[in-house]
């Protein structure tokens, strides 16, 4: 049975920290590229970051770059966002995913529209102003 299980989401001060997780079971982590999504009420799903499987190459959306990190603990499978200098909004429900497809790839972001294999069900972050 295939879980993908994130955890670490709450209430912030604007300026603060978290880190998001996403604990991973079921297939094989190491063969699967990692994205990081958000969807905040009312706007579409936003690709916030993307580790790649092969080198775990990063890539960021210009809203996050300098703030948020994304990382991969293969031999646990688990993946990480640590996110900081939070602002307001970044308040949204924030998913991980797992696909085969790569996150980049010759100037275009691929990972911004995944249809991904698995999907977490998601973990609220909200960052009060």
């Amino acid at each position: 049975e295939v879980q993908f299980v994130e955890s670490g989401g709450g209430l912030v001060q604007a300026g603060g920290s978290l880190r998001l997780s996403c604990a991973a079971s079921g297939f094989i982590f190491d063969d699967y590229g990692i994205g990081w999504f958000r969807q905040a009420p009312g706007k579409e799903r936003e690709g916030v970051a993307c580790i790649s499987s092969s080198d775990s190459s990063t890539y960021y959306a210009d809203s996050v770059k300098g703030r948020f990190t994304i990382s991969r603990d293969n031999a646990k499978n688990t993946a990480y966002l640590q996110m900081n200098s939070l602002k307001a909004e970044d308040t949204a429900i924030y998913y991980c995913a797992a696909s085969l497809e790569v996150c980049y790839y010759s100037g275009t972001y691929y990972y911004t529209k995944w249809d991904a294999d698995y999907w977490g069900q998601g973990t609220q972050v909200t960052v009060s102003s």
